[in-house]
């Protein structure tokens, strides 16, 4: 199994790189883009536990995830993130 986490800076945060996208994209010319906002992303690869049912397995899996998501791979005080599983 693989989850995908994506962490961005909270909306309050200045963007500053973002930003600097943004502005590159109108002066190229880029109407379409209203915003840009930078973020980091994560594959992790994970064992599917053994003779757990998939529901049950699923649950742990997303406990586990959004565990490492907020204690590890995240600053709590400038970033949110999201994250997804792939079977």
């Amino acid at each position: 199994m693989k989850a995908h986490v994506y962490v961005t800076l909270k909306r309050t945060v200045l963007d500053a790189q973002g930003q600097t996208v943004a502005d590159a994209l109108r002066r190229m010319n880029y109407r379409g883009v209203t915003d840009v906002r930078q973020g980091k992303y994560f594959l992790l690869n994970l064992e599917s536990p053994a003779g757990i049912d998939s529901t049950a397995s699923e649950a742990a899996t997303r406990a586990e995830v959004d565990r490492i998501a907020r204690e590890v791979l995240v600053n709590p005080v400038i970033e949110e993130y999201t994250f997804r599983l792939e079977a």
